[in-house]
């Protein structure tokens, strides 16, 4: 299980860093809408897999400190 968390966060992360960049970078070339959704919206997923990513790595941190004898 913690295998899984541990990969969940980190493709999660690599994920939402790529749709942040690719979001911001559109909006700054001028492109309001990318593949029929706003900049926006996009940066917003792309922040939201982050946070997601943050708390798979929290949640690892906790199971591993509390498995310790």
């Amino acid at each position: 299980m913690n295998i899984l968390l541990a990969n969940i966060g980190t493709i999660a992360g690599i994920i939402g860093i790529l749709v942040c960049l690719t979001a911001g970078l559109a909006r700054l070339g001028g492109f309001y809408y990318l593949a029929g959704f706003e900049s926006v919206t996009l940066l917003n997923t792309g922040v939201a897999l982050m946070v997601l990513a943050i708390l798979m790595k929290v949640e690892l941190i906790y199971r591993k400190s509390n498995s310790a004898p």
